[in-house]
């Protein structure tokens, strides 16, 4: 009996410039050899992913590094596409930021919710400069106990690798919070790495500062990336 193989979205702009989107090939390969995860995936620009029913058909939407996006809209569309309709959604590096910057506007009502690097001018910055870029950095991360996060890591506490200038602003940590966004990681000064929704909210849906596809050498998957693929391939057997 074969199994129908999920269907994945990698929503970005693709380029070779952008590192981890040159290990996206080689890490869906081991996820197809090391872990029997076969995934088949589509790369959807950003500005494609704007329009009415792009993401229709996919059982997983990973929204990947490489901002500022060519369509800001169209990467809050994936995201938004992906939380409402309970769709399996990793979000790294920008995806974190833009996974962020859609639940301020569309649950918790900050409806001018913006990102710094875009617009920098717009009075609710969202999204900020950090105080100290991570743009070729490496460091720990702790994770909150019983955390979606913390079951995929199977670890309390793990280092990971950055390639960012901008996160969270933390005015408006409490609204977010307030609104279901859980946040269940953050370095050892307590600043923001890792978001999710909880289970009752949806079945997986998970983002990260850091990027998971720098990882090692890129011939085995993350534990991030190799969860977020078996709650695809959950969701197709369940749908199909």
């Amino acid at each position: 009996m074969t199994h129908p193989v999920p269907r994945l979205a990698l929503v970005g702009d693709r380029s070779t410039a952008v590192r981890s989107h040159t290990r996206v090939p080689a890490l869906l390969d081991a996820l197809a050899d090391r872990d029997q995860l076969v995934l088949d995936a589509y790369w959807i620009p950003t500005e494609d992913a704007a329009a009415p029913g792009a993401l229709d058909g996919f059982d997983a939407v990973w929204l990947l590094p490489g901002s500022p996006y060519r369509s800001e809209d169209g990467a809050l569309a994936a995201v938004r596409t992906a939380r409402e309709r309970r769709i399996p959604f990793l979000g790294t590096c920008a995806g974190f930021q833009h996974a962020v910057l859609e639940y301020a506007r569309h649950v918790c009502g900050i409806g001018g919710a913006a990102h710094g690097e875009s617009h920098p001018g717009e009075a609710d910055l969202v999204i900020v400069p950090l105080s100290c870029s991570l743009v070729g950095h490496e460091g720990a991360v702790r994770l909150t106990p019983g955390s979606l996060a913390e079951r995929v890591l199977g670890a309390p506490r793990t280092v990971e690798r950055y390639h960012c200038a901008y996160g969270l602003n933390d005015a408006y940590l409490e609204r977010l919070r307030a609104g279901g966004l859980r946040f269940s990681g953050a370095d050892d000064s307590g600043q923001l790495r890792i978001l999710e929704l909880p289970a009752e909210a949806h079945p997986f849906f998970l983002a990260s500062l850091f990027q998971p596809e720098l990882a090692d050498d890129g011939t085995r998957a993350h534990p991030m990336i190799r969860a977020f693929a078996a709650a695809a391939a959950d969701r197709v057997t369940v749908s199909r």
